[in-house]
């Protein structure tokens, strides 16, 4: 028997693309609808959020462009790699985030996977997209970080 905290998870994949390309104003939780297969590859950890983002359509949450490699050990009960997974939310907090989404510029993108006590969770995040000066300005302050780092460590 093992015992695992609440705050125990295990994180899958994160779209690091994601927090590069755009402002994240607000995350979220979220279940995802997946098939046994999906779940297994998931633990071998074979998926990509790359080009992922979220939908909201007849009042529902669907998350597409995300892939999920086949199950190597699968058989002709495997799943499509790239179908369109139902992610799971209060109504309330579906309608707060049609609200949200339909001001202009915002978005829903994946940001990361993880399980938590063997439930596979999926954080979206609210985000805005950035400029190319926006992209620009934060790798330079990625590189004067590290420069830092590099100094202090001497």
């Amino acid at each position: 028997m093992t015992t695992e905290s609440p705050a125990e998870e295990k994180t899958v994949v994160t779209n690091r693309k994601a927090l590069h390309d755009y402002f994240i104003i607000d995350r979220f939780e979220t279940g995802i609808v997946l098939k046994g297969t999906e779940v297994k590859s998931l633990r071998q950890g074979l998926a990509n959020l790359q080009d992922g983002y979220a939908l909201i359509k007849n009042g529902e949450i669907w998350l597409l462009g995300m892939h999920i490699s086949p199950f190597e050990k699968g058989n002709i009960n495997n799943h499509d790699p790239k179908r369109d997974r139902k992610l799971l939310m209060h109504k309330r907090e579906i309608r707060r985030l049609i609200g949200k989404v339909s001001e202009k510029g915002l978005t829903l993108v994946p940001l990361r996977i993880y399980f938590t006590k063997n439930i596979v969770k999926v954080e979206l995040g609210l985000a805005q997209g950035k400029k190319s000066y926006d992209k620009r300005e934060a790798i330079k302050e990625r590189d004067t970080k590290r420069q830092l780092q590099r100094e202090y460590a001497k």
